[in-house]
């Protein structure tokens, strides 16, 4: 794996094992699924074909962020909306 790839790489593993701490599941859980994931292309050497694993690994990233924020944003509106108040709109 060419020098770039390989830092690419590295950066997107511990970008997902960051955001893993807070998966629904358990950071253990999502640990174990991720560290599988990036065993099973471990031997890739084709630069597109790793090119496209990262891409999609951005894709993942994207995924989990969305996730994150629509869970916040659903606590969020738990905690402060008051159903007993309806606005008259």
């Amino acid at each position: 794996m060419a020098n770039p790839l390989k830092e690419q790489v590295i950066k997107l593993y511990k970008t997902l094992l960051y955001l893993g701490r807070d998966y629904p599941q358990g950071a253990a859980y999502f640990r174990g699924r991720l560290k599988s994931a990036f065993m099973k292309n471990k031997d890739e050497m084709d630069p597109e074909k790793i090119q496209k694993l990262v891409a999609r690994g951005d894709f993942v990233i994207k995924e989990l962020e969305a996730l994150y924020f629509l869970r916040k944003y659903r606590a969020m509106k738990k905690r402060y909306f008051d159903p007993e108040k309806k606005s008259d709109s």
